[in-house]
């Protein structure tokens, strides 16, 4: 892929707030007291990525209500394991969404749906219109979408990996990475797995075999892999294959969410100030912020 291929900024959203609201745990309130800590430590995080990066397009994608979300359809449980976010958070996302317009910066959520399947629709869409992907978050989940040209950017460490990298830093090729999740189950999202199958094993299946569907054709041959308890591991795959099955329902990310703009209408816009004046001034935030607003040029 040429220098001049056209890159797409993708960023999850809600793994950058939690991590500012954890980050900046003393109160920040705005003027009307109101809790504002995750929405500036996200604010700066936006100002900093494209600071540093100049993206000419870029999205910044967030999770719709959980009531409704195709998975909890699927299964009820999906999720259940996580406490919910805690009250003074819950409130700021909608801020977090708002601050994106006068940045310049396309927010898009849409009902039904995660951040992931957003991400993943505009980079399947993307990557068919010459587009590379950067897909910027630290959910393993999302690795399954980096192909040939793109990247998978672990913001937080300052690490990109590209196709090749996926492998060796999550067990799988991207291409088989939902296969790997609904074989070892993903204790994040309280989805079971199949009962024995751990990341190792899992891994080695799916060096074997390219799929779910290619190792369920030729489940006999599991007997001879070299690994762990590979004799009986057969039976076991077979006894739970529906399983398998409806746990790829949840971890096979959608790519054909039905959005309000194409790829190319995600150019990044120039600041906003008056309007980001005006939020910022509502918000209680200082002079710090104001300044690095300043700063970011958008080429033509």
């Amino acid at each position: 892929m040429s220098l001049a291929t056209p890159t797409l900024h993708l960023i999850d959203a809600s793994y950058f707030i939690f991590r500012a609201y954890y980050a900046l745990p003393e109160p920040m309130q705005d003027p009307q007291g109101r809790p504002v800590n995750a929405l500036y430590g996200f604010t700066r995080f936006l100002l900093e990525y494209v600071e540093r990066h100049q993206p000419t397009h870029i999205a910044v994608a967030f999770d719709g209500a959980t009531e409704g979300n195709f998975r909890t359809d699927l299964y009820p449980d999906y999720k259940a394991n996580r406490e919910p976010a805690p009250d003074d958070l819950s409130e700021q996302f909608e801020r977090c969404f708002e601050v994106c317009a006068p940045l310049g910066l396309h927010a898009l959520c849409a009902e039904g749906f995660e951040a992931d399947d957003i991400i993943g629709t505009l980079a399947t869409h993307g990557r068919g219109q010459g587009y590379r992907n950067w897909i910027v978050s630290r959910d393993k989940d999302l690795s399954q979408l980096i192909r040939e040209g793109d990247h998978f950017y672990d913001y937080s460490d300052g690490r990109r990996y590209g196709y090749n990298d996926i492998a060796a830093k999550f067990g799988v090729i991207p291409e088989r990475m939902a296969d790997y999740l609904a074989l070892t189950g993903d204790a994040v999202d309280n989805i079971p797995g199949v009962p024995g199958v751990g990341p190792k094993t899992a891994s080695a299946i799916l060096t074997h075999f390219d799929s779910l569907d290619d190792l369920y054709a030729r489940l006999p041959e599991v007997s001879q892999l070299t690994i762990r308890g590979a004799k009986t591991l057969a039976d076991k795959l077979g006894e739970h294959k529906d399983k398998a099955y409806h746990a790829r329902q949840l971890t096979q990310i959608a790519c054909e969410v039905p959005l309000d703009c194409e790829v190319s209408q995600l150019k990044r816009r120039a600041v906003d100030h008056h309007a980001l004046d005006a939020f910022y001034t509502t918000a209680g935030f200082g002079v710090s912020l104001r300044t690095r607003a300043q700063r970011l040029t958008v080429s033509d």
